[in-house]
């Protein structure tokens, strides 16, 4: 094997990475613009068509606009490296994967050095295997999500294909994630411990995961297939199955498995591909091991054998796609020269064995590596990673928090070569919290009542967290009790590690764990101490401040500690966004960011600089804003609602339905229904008893040979099918015959002919055959009287009686008012804004409105908002915020046929009208869309005025289109807003094209 280099940084040559990026770059702009390319011509029409809903710019677009998520480049570029190596190469191994993207030739490269070749050959590589490397926090569990979506859609599509599956194995390293995994895949578990469906991942997220023809059937097949680890091999699933297990089970192992930290017996600093435990090795191979207390007893030892049910119901299956999420705890290890598979990764290769290339495997991990060495670190990575997307481009591109070192000059005072974050012991021996811990804490401690106070101002849900992170337990005791004694209260602090656990009742342990899951939404706990290993899945989004006292150097451990706080606090907010921006441009030209947006700080020792510097690399991390700026927040500040907002509300009415004539609920005097017209005495005697057959000769048609076969197998479910037959049959008959032509049926197909559900027919059709069919009561299920219902004819009879019936119920209306929900416009409540953005006004909910910055539309946006606010016409005004006011956006679709969401810029009420305003640039009035746009909020104000009075409060509605020149004109000559306004409108729809400006 050739070693694997020296990496300063993590800019290292993964050869699978670069080979298929530079080979599908092309086909990724390709599928942007919807050009024919790589990923429609050698993909199946499924697979297309996934890529087309995902990745097209006007399917981004609309979602982005109506408020949904989209993938980001990192989530892209991993589902695009597996669809391109899995299906548009077809690779059946991993050597095949480096055969068919380096060509044959890849094994005499000298580029190849930071991976382990003996690996790309080994057993467990002889399967489809795929890595993809996505720093913490960047959203992996959507990429496995998108795959799955594609394996199983394919697999419906054509069974026969080996590329292709609809059982999936997802595999955690521990319960915690192993948590967040069924949260994902099956709901969140409410107050009662039933897990809600609808707050599962692919429901959630339906409109990007899956394109409208194909959801119901996708969110039916996960909704059925997925199931826990109890029910693997105890549950059918015939469709398919996708099963969620931590790997201790498959190793015989799930008793006790920890969650977010290591078992008591397990090092504190855990390091993936450490030595498995000899005792526990030996118990993976040998599951039964009798107890002395119970003796040889079998009821004990069947038990202890039952834990191999799973494995062997996995390995049984025909074929298996797994996905391995943290995956950094399942790669081979080197020792004393032999290269050796964990027991995870055992595990799977067993259950892979027999499935040949129609096992896949595809690992999910941020840290795809081991490490040797102790002064000078050597990485052996993953050799089947497919995609890397890094810290350093997670953090560029805004997807988690950037990151702060904190140097201040109490910190910079330690003397370096002491190295005293260390613990001190006192003359007991009991280990206390030594100087200079007691300085970096008082750092943490000074930064989390800074980001307190600051965050309070503008969002006062916003609860930052400072985490403590100590070498062992003891250590995290002794660091409690320094913080108490500096006045923290006991209930601020929350210490998790293995002592506190065993100090603790089940249910207390228990309620510990919930206040850590709910740590965003509390603002009771303030600081988390635990011991350095954190367990993957402590994913939450209000660490702020990380405090790493300890005395290790490991990459894997760097990104482990920092992933605890990266992920993102603030979303969704433009001008928070905006400042966060600027704050990634400032520190990527060395300069210190103006806020503390997502900005993680860790107080760390100087000693420990350069190993920042080296992992991550200059310009992504910086030292933290001085203390003299402008604070956590900037310039950003929170508008509420004035004091006397009520007198500036507007009352926006929402037709939740129109006013209309519908068709009056169906019903069908039954005993008005004419009987059948063959007398019951006569067709019950021409029946006789059995089902007859005979035989009939295949080469000349000869029949002969009847006999009767008793014919008393027709059950209760048996007619059910028959009255359904009937009922779709109706059904058919009745639109075929309102229908002449193949266009006017097929646009008649798309509603409803006959307003009655199927399942009242088939009620009304069971009182019919059982009551006044033969004019007297009739059960088809005794003496074989259903045989009546077979004659030739009798189901034309049926239907020939209920399909005048039903058709004339099609002239029977009852006529409905309108169904109005009245909004009003201070339901946004507060919103955060730049200081330079707000305008101040008097007549608005608001103190303060924002508006964009001149050079970006601001201009104008901002001399409407002084005006309005001047004029004595106007009683009351406010901008529409695109956001919190999403309920007035209004859809309508692009000049392309895509759909989108329409927010105006402002709504205005003067005595007796109110006007929904777009103010536009002279340049944008030609548009195409925005010609859309006006058509949609035309019609949508038309509708609010056929209202009656009071559901409008006696206001007559009106949409304005405010074109800059117009607006110029009217201002300059000292016109009043309401002339303009009056000019502006859009009267009707038939004259919404008309050139007005």
């Amino acid at each position: 094997m050739i070693r694997g280099e020296t990496l300063p940084t993590e800019d290292v040559r993964l050869p699978l990475v670069s080979g298929i990026a530079a080979q599908t770059a092309e086909a990724a702009l390709h599928l942007r613009y919807g050009e024919p390319g790589l990923f429609h011509d050698r993909v199946t029409p499924v697979t297309a068509e996934l890529l087309d809903w995902w990745f097209h710019e006007d399917g981004i677009a609309a979602r982005a606009a109506a408020g949904e998520p989209n993938f980001h480049d990192g989530q892209r570029d991993a589902i695009l490296a597996v669809i391109y190596g899995h299906e548009v190469l077809g690779a059946t191994s991993l050597p095949d994967l480096y055969d068919k993207v380096l060509g044959e030739e890849w094994a005499r490269r000298t580029d190849l050095d930071a991976v382990d070749r003996t690996e790309i050959d080994a057993d467990s590589s002889r399967h489809p295997k795929y890595a993809i490397k996505l720093a913490t926090g960047t959203g992996k569990t959507w990429v496995l999500n998108a795959l799955l979506v594609w394996q199983y859609l394919n697999a419906l599509a054509a069974p026969g294909d080996r590329r292709f599956t609809r059982n999936f194995l997802i595999v955690a390293p521990g319960l915690i994630v192993y948590d967040r995994l069924l949260d994902s895949f099956l709901g969140k578990p409410d107050a009662a411990g039933q897990r809600d469906w609808h707050t599962s991942d692919l429901y959630a997220n339906r409109t990007l995961f899956i394109p409208e023809r194909h959801r119901e059937r996708v969110l039916q097949f996960v909704r059925g297939a997925a199931i826990d680890k109890t029910q693997i091999g105890r549950r059918t699933t015939p469709g398919g199955v996708i099963a969620i297990t931590n790997w201790h089970l498959l190793a015989g192992r799930d008793k006790d498995v920890p969650d977010f930290l290591p078992d008591e017996d397990e090092p504190e600093v855990a390091a993936p591909g450490a030595a498995p435990d000899v005792k526990a090795v030996a118990q993976s191979f040998l599951p039964v091991v009798p107890g002395t207390a119970a003796g040889n007893s079998l009821e004990r030892l069947d038990r202890q054998a039952g834990r191999g049910l799973e494995f062997e119901w996995l390995r049984d299956l025909p074929d298996l796609l797994v996905f391995n999420d943290e995956a950094h705890h399942v790669h081979k290890v080197r020792r004393g020269g032999i290269v050796e598979p964990l027991e995870w990764q055992r595990a799977l290769d067993e259950i892979g064995a027999p499935k040949g290339d129609r096992f896949t495997q595809v690992d999910f991990t941020a840290t795809p590596y081991a490490e040797s060495g102790t002064r000078q670190k050597t990485r052996r990575y993953f050799p089947h990673i497919v995609v890397n997307f890094d810290l350093r481009l997670a953090i560029q591109q805004g997807l988690v928090k950037s990151i702060a070192i904190d140097k201040r000059n109490e910190i910079g005072a330690l003397p370096t070569e002491a190295l005293d974050f260390r613990a001190d012991r006192d003359d007991e021996g009991r280990l206390v919290v030594s100087n200079g811990q007691t300085t970096m804490l008082a750092a943490g401690l000074t930064k989390l009542q800074q980001l307190e106070t600051d965050f309070a101002r503008v969002d006062p849900t916003k609860h930052p967290k400072l985490l403590v992170l100590a070498e062992n337990t003891e250590a995290a005791k002794a660091i409690e009790r320094h913080l108490s004694k500096q006045g923290v209260p006991e209930e601020e602090m929350l210490r998790i590690d293995s002592d506190r656990k065993g100090e603790l009742k089940d249910a207390d342990w228990q309620r510990v764990k919930q206040r850590l899951t709910t740590l965003d939404t509390d603002p009771t706990v303030r600081i988390v101490i635990s011991v350095l290993m954190l367990r993957e899945g402590f994913d939450v989004n209000s660490i702020c401040v990380i405090v790493p006292l300890r005395a290790s150097e490991s990459g894997i451990l760097l990104e482990q500690v920092i992933g605890r706080g990266l992920r993102l606090m603030w979303r969704g907010d433009p001008d928070i966004d905006a400042a966060k921006a600027e704050n990634r441009r400032l520190i990527a030209e060395g300069r210190e960011p103006t806020t503390r947006y997502d900005l993680l700080s860790i107080v760390e020792h100087p000693a420990y600089e350069e190993f920042y510097r080296r992992e991550l690399g200059d310009g992504l991390f910086t030292n933290d804003p001085d203390e003299t700026g402008t604070g956590a927040t900037g310039d950003i500040e929170r508008v509420d609602l004035r004091d006397d907002f009520e007198r500036f509300d507007i009352a926006v009415p929402i037709i939740i339905r129109d006013a209309e004539e519908e068709l009056a609920e169906p019903t069908i005097d039954i005993d008005a229904l004419p009987v059948s017209t063959l007398p019951y005495e006569q067709l019950r005697r021409s029946l006789g008893h059995g089902e007859r057959f005979a035989s009939e000769d295949v080469m000349v048609g000869t029949r002969y040979g009847e006999y009767v076969v008793d014919a008393g197998s027709f059950t209760a479910t048996s007619y059910s099918e028959y009255l359904a037959r009937i009922a779709a049959h109706i059904d058919d008959l009745a639109g075929r015959a309102r229908t002449a032509s193949g266009e006017r049926s097929r646009r008649a197909s798309a509603f409803p002919v006959l307003q009655v559900s199927r399942p009242t027919l088939v009620a009304w059709l069971d009182r019919y055959v059982r009551t006044r069919l033969f004019a007297r009561p009739f059960d088809p299920l005794t003496d074989e009287n259903w045989r009546m219902l077979m004659l030739p004819g009798m189901v034309e009879q049926i239907a020939g009686v209920f399909i005048p019936a039903l058709v004339a119920q099609l002239d029977r209306v009852d006529a409905s008012e309108a169904v109005v929900q009245r909004r009003m416009i201070s339901e946004a409540g507060p919103f955060t804004a730049s200081a330079r953005r707000l305008v101040p006004v008097r007549k608005c909910v608001y103190e303060r409105l924002r508006a964009l910055e001149a050079g970006h539309g601001g201009g104008l946006e901002r001399r409407f908002i002084e005006w309005a606010d001047q004029d004595t016409a106007v009683e009351a005004f406010c901008r529409i915020d695109e956001r919190r006011h999403d309920w007035l956006q209004r859809p309508y679709l692009k000049d392309n046929g895509h759909p989108a969401r329409y927010s105006p810029d402002f709504i205005v009420r003067t005595a007796g009208d109110v006007y929904v305003v777009e103010t536009k640039a002279q340049t944008g009035l030609s548009d195409a869309n925005v010609q859309r746009k006006r058509r949609a909020a035309l019609t949508w104000v038309e509708r609010i005025n056929t209202l009656p009075e009071t559901d409008r409060d006696g206001l007559e509605w009106h949409y304005a289109l405010v074109g800059e020149q117009l607006f110029g004109r009217y201002r300059d000559a000292n016109a009043s807003i309401l002339m303009l306004l009056d000019q502006a409108s859009l009267r009707s729809a038939a004259a919404e094209d008309a050139q007005l400006f």
